[in-house]
C-alpha cells in the first residue's frame, strides 16, 4: 500500500469512528463504510459523507436488507434530512 493510499485509509477511519453513533454495531459499521465507499465520488468531504451515511445508517430499520445506497432510493424524505443535517449540497 503506496504512503498516500495509507493516509487515505487512516483518514477514512477517523472520520468514520468519530461520527459513528455510541449505539453503533460493527453491522451498522459494515453499511457506513459502504455507503462512504458508494459516494466517495460525489464531491462532497470525507466527513460530510462520514455524517451523511451514519445518519441514513440510523433512520433505517435493524431489519433492513438493502444497502444505504439502495435505500435512499425509495426514502427521498429521508434523504434530504440527511443531506441537510450532514450539510451535503
Amino acid at each position: 500500500m503506496s504512503k498516500t493510499a495509507f493516509m487515505i485509509a487512516a483518514s477514512f477511519l477517523a472520520i468514520l469512528s468519530t461520527n459513528l453513533p455510541a449505539w453503533a454495531s460493527s453491522d451498522d459499521a459494515k453499511w457506513i463504510k459502504q455507503c462512504v465507499d458508494d459516494n466517495k465520488d460525489q464531491g462532497a468531504k470525507p466527513e460530510v459523507i462520514a455524517a451523511y451515511c451514519s445518519c441514513m445508517n440510523g433512520k433505517m430499520s435493524s431489519n433492513e436488507t438493502q444497502s444505504i445506497s439502495e435505500w435512499e432510493k425509495t426514502h427521498v424524505a429521508e434523504r434530504k434530512a440527511c443531506d441537510k443535517e450532514s450539510g451535503w449540497r
